[in-house]
C-alpha cells in the first residue's frame, strides 16, 4: 500500500521504487520522535549507515532489532566482550567492530543524559528549540550535509563521549527524527508534517 500511495501522490524521489525505502519515507522519515527507545534506534541506524547506503541499513534493520534487544539501551549499555564477539559474528547485522563498540559506548552515554535531563528527548530537542524546523527544498541537490544545529549537536555529543556523531551523521539523524522537515515541498509528507505551511526555518 505504501508503494501504491507513493505512485499516486507527489513524493520525494529518493525512495525510488524500493518498497522498504518507500515505507520508511511514507511512515517514518521526518515524523517527530519523542520516545527515547526510538531515538536510540535512529541513533544506532544512522551510526551504522555511515559510509553505506540507507537501503543496506533498512535491509538489516530487523536483524539489528533482534541482535540488540529491540534497541533497549539499558541492556546494550551492559553488553560484555562475549556479547560483542557474538555481534561481530552475526550475519544479520552490519559486522563493523568499531561501530558495534561505539553503539555500546553510546548506550552508556545515552543513560547518562537521561539521568541528567530526565529523558534523552528533552535533551536532544533543545538543539531546535523543541520544535521542528520546516525547510523549503524543491530539489535533492539543495539538501545540506550539515547545519549550525547539527554542528552544535555534534559538538555537545562528542564532549559527552559519544562516538560516530559527526555533524553529517547528526544531521541525518535530525532529518529522520523529525527535527528537520526535509521532505521536498511538493511531497505529500511535507504538507502532512507542516499543515500550516510555515516558511523556511520557521518552527511550529
Amino acid at each position: 500500500m505504501a508503494e501504491l500511495a507513493s505512485n499516486t501522490k507527489s513524493t520525494c524521489s529518493w525512495p525510488s521504487n524500493n518498497p522498504l525505502m518507500i515505507e520508511y519515507h511514507d511512515k517514518e522519515w521526518g515524523t517527530p520522535v519523542h520516545d527515547d527507545r526510538k531515538h536510540f534506534e535512529f541513533f544506532v541506524l544512522d551510526l551504522f549507515q555511515a559510509g553505506l547506503s540507507w537501503q543496506i541499513v533498512l535491509k538489516k534493520r530487523e536483524g539489528f532489532r533482534e541482535a540488540l534487544d529491540n534497541f533497549d539501551f539499558e541492556k546494550i549499555a551492559l553488553y560484555n566482550e562475549q556479547k560483542i564477539q557474538e555481534l561481530i559474528m552475526n550475519e544479520k547485522i552490519i559486522r563493523n567492530q568499531l561501530k558495534i563498540r561505539a553503539t555500546i559506548t553510546n548506550a552508556q552515554k545515552f543513560l547518562e543524559i537521561r539521568e541528567e535531563f530526565g529523558s534523552f528527548d528533552d535533551y536532544i530537542w533543545q538543539f531546535v528549540n523543541h520544535k521542528p524546523i520546516h525547510n523549503q527544498y524543491t530539489e535533492l541537490s539543495q539538501l545540506p550535509a550539515s547545519t549550525r544545529e547539527s554542528d552544535a549537536m555534534s559538538k555537545d555529543l562528542k564532549k559527552r563521549g559519544f562516538k560516530f556523531v559527526g555533524t553529517t551523521i547528526c544531521y541525518a539523524y535530525m532529518q529522520a527524527a523529525g527535527m528537520m522537515n526535509d521532505h521536498m515541498t511538493y511531497c505529500f509528507r511535507y504538507k502532512e508534517l507542516n499543515p500550516a505551511g510555515y516558511p523556511l526555518g520557521k518552527q511550529i
